[in-house]
Parts: C-alpha cells; structure tokens; sequence
C-alpha cells in the first residue's frame, strides 16, 4: 500500500463498527444485564428504542466507506427484526364478542367529565379505570352512570360495565407501611392504605369472565438508588400470585402496569396471560405520556380468550392514553 493511501474498507471505521455493535448486544443479552439500580428494567423498558441509532450508524458507515461497520450493523438490524418485526403488521381481525378499554385517568386530570364522556363514546362494555380520585370519582359515577350501570370501585381504581358484576373483591398489589429512601419519593396515593387493584365476575352471554383492574406502583429515580422499581415489582409478584389462584377460565386483566411487558419484572404475569396487543394489535400502541408516546405501559391481558383486536384511543385530560381490546370465546 503506497505512503498516505486511505485504509481498505475492512480497515476503515473501527470504532463506529464497535458503536454498531452496541445496540445489538443490549437487545440480545437484555435479559443478562443485572438489575443493579434497576438497570435491568430500565433497558427492558425502552427496548424497542434501540434500534433507533441503526439508521444515523448506517448512513456513517456507508459515509465512511467502512466495510466493517455495514458487517457490525447486521447484529442489531438481525436481532430487532426478530424481536419486533412481528409488531408492525396489523394482526387484527373483525368482530368480537366483547370491547374492553382501560384507561389511567390522571390524577391532575382538570376535565373528569370530559374524560368520562369519551371513553363513553368509545362504545366499550367493560370499562376499567385507574388513579381515580376521591374528588373525582363522583364526577366519574354521574358521567358514566347511564351507560354504564353496573360499577364497582375498590380506592384508586374502578370497574364500570353494561353487564351486571359480582364477586367483586380487592387485590392486594400495594406496598403498605415502607419505610427508608423510596417512601420519600413515594406520591400520597401509594403511601396511603389504598386498594390499587380489584376483581369482578362479569356475566356475559358466553359465561363468566374474569376481570382484574390494577394500577401498580410507580418506578422512580431516585438520587440515591438510581431507577428503582421496587415497589412496582413486589405488586406485580402479588398480581401474578392472583391470577395463579383464579379459578375461572376466562380471564381478563386491564391496567396501568407502570412498566412494559419486555420487563423481567412481569415475568409470573406473562407465563398465565398474554399480551392483546401482542398477538391482535398494529404497531407498538405507545400509551405513555400522551403527549409522545415512548412505551406502552397500559395493558389489556388475557386468557381464555380471544383478542381479536387491539388499538390505542385518542387523548383525554390524563397524561396516559387509553387502550382497547375486542376479545371473542
């Protein structure tokens, strides 16, 4: 090779081959990485998103001439296809016997009525909601009252339904009496004594299904501890402990997880349901924020039955976005 010629492509760009390498190794070994801090979850929970730097790295590799760096970017290009490609079709199908929303309505939600009113229009038979207040869960009550005549509300969460409801009972998923650095960043809601999770039997023509409303705890960052996901965790394990015990064979759990389901933590939950929008979805269907949606931590689980469809509903007063599922037998 003569004196000041520019390296073989094979030679060029080895440091941007290391860079494109990066993303793929996270998203194949996420399930290795420890969660010291929460690092584990913390990944897990924005998955999806990196794949993101695959295009910028592609467009300096092909810059760059680097026959290396092209070669690297088949590992995170090769493992996002396999762990998300089935995500972008549509899976949906028409039809179903029954339309189920949940929706975390915000607790600095300015418009309750507003809210109320749309996700009354939205047409679902089964309504569950999330992080309702005391001040308003009246106003909840009245605007849904006409469509929705059976409800059933345990604290902070609450079932309304156009088909009567029984055995209705609280699920423990709350993390009562903490003490130490993460009750500081703890909101009053979860420090209180309050029910953050409830089961009902709703009477359909087909039989008896199933439903659980939960809103687990929230994860923080914390200065001292990191992304701590403690509390969301423990409620999750007491969740999955729940549905083992369930005796009915149609079950359906909607709710504001507070983590998406790439997330270890969920692991007892997903073994026993799977994901509406999983196997009936189009798309990722971001719940959270509203505003620009970056992971779907709002969920429409099942099992026993079947999702026929699965979509995101428009944005309310609430900083989530409500999901839907139809579900058939």
């Amino acid at each position: 090779m003569r004196t000041g010629s520019r390296p073989e492509p094979w030679k060029r760009g080895p440091v941007l081959a290391v860079l494109a390498l990066l993303p793929g190794l996270l998203m194949l070994l996420h399930a290795q990485i420890p969660d010291i801090g929460g690092l584990g979850s913390l990944v897990e929970t924005f998955l999806p998103w990196f794949g993101l730097p695959v295009p910028v790295l592609a467009a300096l590799a092909l810059r760059r001439r680097s026959a290396s760096a092209v070669v690297a970017l088949l590992l995170p290009v090769t493992t996002w296809l396999t762990l998300f490609g089935g995500v972008l079709g549509d899976k949906s199908h028409p039809g179903g016997d029954l339309t189920v929303v949940s929706h975390n309505v915000g607790a600095d939600n300015s418009d309750p009525a507003g809210t109320a009113r749309d996700l009354a229009a939205s047409g679902a038979d089964v309504l569950a909601l999330e992080e309702i207040t005391p001040q308003a869960g009246t106003t909840y009550e009245k605007e849904l009252a006409t469509a929705y005549p059976y409800h059933t509300a345990r604290g902070t969460v609450g079932l309304w339904s156009k088909l009567p409801l029984s055995d209705t009972r609280t699920v423990d998923v709350a993390m009562q009496g903490m003490a130490g650095p993460l009750a500081e960043h703890m909101s009053a809601e979860e420090k209180a004594p309050t029910p953050r999770a409830l089961r009902a039997t709703v009477a359909t023509d087909q039989g008896p299904l199933a439903v659980y409303v939960a809103h687990l705890g929230s994860v923080r960052v914390m200065p001292r501890g990191g992304f701590s996901t403690d509390q969301r965790d423990r409620g999750a394990q007491a969740l999955g402990r729940a549905l083992a015990a369930e005796r009915s064979e149609r079950v359906v759990l909607l709710g504001d997880l507070n983590g998406t389901l790439d997330d270890r933590a969920f692991a007892d939950v997903t073994s026993q349901l799977h994901s509406a929008q999983d196997t009936a979805g189009s798309g990722f269907g971001f719940s959270w924020p509203a505003t620009f949606p970056v992971a779907r931590i709002d969920q429409v689980l099942v099992r026993g039955v079947k999702a026929e469809s699965s979509w995101v509903l428009p944005a309310t007063g609430s900083d989530h976005l409500p999901v839907a599922a139809g579900i058939s037998w």
